[in-house]
């Protein structure tokens, strides 16, 4: 079994929702637990770590167990092939907000659990007509947000000497191909100007993760994303074609 342990919030959230799923389809089993605080960046994390504070919502292969715990009980509770972390979106572009946090819970990590593989997320630049309260800090431009989110994680999985899961590097691939070339009528991968879409954001972030943790192409993957998140919508296969195309030949 591929045991994965995420540090994280709702980005993390949406990345690990059909990860589960998608490895199931494959007949590969695998856990995905997401320990979710909205909008937590790594400093918060940090403390988290320090105070042993048991704040995080553990979520399990995309659903919710009601119960919440720190990330001690959640490191002593399996033992983990993988653990992720990532910065808060709003903070993601601002490499000074990193340290010495990322460093610190590398090095929490790397003596806690010293069999798992420590690793990043990439997060996303928000969409370009985004709402979010903190995209001025980014001019409200998706390209410079991209720009500078890009450089700041791999900076710092440079420094740490670990790997990055590409997903902000996806997703602004995507968004300048149909149908998802939004600036030009397409549709946004976001559901929200940030989040990503229930269907095919969240799809693809699953799809990214796996192909990027077991090198299995994910073009024959018959998992098909669900609606209950959002019921007046459809899944088109034509349109989860083109992200598996765009994962397999992108992600290695």
């Amino acid at each position: 079994m591929i045991k994965i342990l995420v540090i994280g919030n709702s980005f993390s959230q949406d990345a690990t929702y059909y990860l589960h799923d998608m490895a199931a389809a494959d007949h590969i089993d695998l856990k995905a637990v997401n320990l979710y605080i909205g909008g937590c960046n790594l400093q918060r994390h940090w403390n988290n770590i320090v105070n042993d504070t048991a704040d995080y919502l553990y979520e399990e292969n995309g659903k919710s167990t009601e119960k919440f715990v720190s990330v001690r009980q959640a490191l002593d509770s399996d033992e983990w092939n993988y653990i992720v972390t990532q910065q808060a979106s709003y903070d993601s572009g601002l490499i000074e907000t990193y340290y010495p946090f990322v460093e610190n819970i590398f090095n929490y990590i790397r003596k806690e659990a010293p069999k798992a593989e420590f690793m990043l997320q990439e997060t996303w630049a928000y969409e370009t007509d985004s709402n979010h309260d903190c995209f001025d800090r980014y001019e409200k431009s998706q390209k410079l947000m991209y720009e500078k989110l890009s450089k700041a994680y791999r900076s710092a999985a440079d420094r740490l000497g670990v790997r990055l899961i590409p997903c902000g590097d996806i997703i602004q691939k995507l968004r300048g191909i149909e149908p998802f070339d939004y600036e030009t009528g397409g549709m946004s991968l976001c559901r929200d100007g940030f989040h990503m879409n229930f269907i095919y954001g969240r799809y693809l972030l699953s799809a990214v993760w796996y192909k990027y943790l077991t090198g299995n192409s994910v073009f024959d993957n018959s998992f098909m994303p669900r609606t209950d998140l959002a019921p007046n919508a459809e899944c088109d296969e034509k349109i989860l074609s083109i992200i598996k195309r765009v994962v397999d030949k992108v992600v290695h």
